[in-house]
């Protein structure tokens, strides 16, 4: 059976700022630049142990899943290629804001709601769904994605059935590894 491999970006300013990022890009720190490096080491591992296969990586265009990307690929000389359905969702007049505002967190269990000038989750799910259904089209080839918490979220719901309530509240750790039968 054919895998998908997902990791989050490291940690960054925003991160610590507890800030929305979303479509806004902020770098990573050092610890996320570490964090990034660590996964690229224990993905190494796992290659070179047999444990896992991976073609290509394929990397969000904003800086802090592209450095990650960039890390990962340095260590495990995977080759890497951007692409530009992997970046986070816009969450409009949210991006900045404290992300466990209350305010925040009830927005975003409306999933057909742009947040005044961002992008619906349902647009999000849209295009990150098509790219996982052309992966799937490529039985011969193994993926790692690289990209954002969100995208995480959708990635999860493509695999598992989530209520609302955990759609919503779904989240992974910085440079965490999810992997997912296609």
């Amino acid at each position: 059976m054919n895998k998908l491999y997902f990791v989050r970006h490291g940690q960054t300013i925003w991160n610590v700022e507890n800030k929305i990022c979303g479509a806004t890009d902020s770098p990573l720190t050092e610890l996320g630049h570490e964090q990034a490096r660590e996964t690229g080491r224990n993905l190494k591992n796992m290659l070179d142990r047999g444990e896992i296969h991976i073609d290509q990586i394929l990397t969000s265009p904003l800086s802090r899943a592209r450095d990650t990307a960039e890390e990962i690929s340095k260590i495990t000389g995977l080759p890497l290629a951007v692409e530009p359905r992997l970046i986070e969702q816009n969450f409009g007049k949210w991006e900045g804001t404290p992300r466990n505002g209350l305010d925040f967190m009830k927005a975003k269990e409306s999933f057909s709601d742009h947040f005044d000038g961002g992008e619906s989750m349902l647009q999000v799910a849209q295009r990150i769904y098509n790219l996982i259904d052309e992966l799937k089209g490529k039985p011969d080839q193994t993926f790692l994605l690289v990209a954002h918490n969100g995208i995480a979220r959708i990635v999860e719901s493509y695999f598992r059935d989530l209520t609302n309530q955990e759609f919503a509240a779904f989240g992974i750790k910085n440079a965490e590894i999810r992997e997912y039968d296609l």
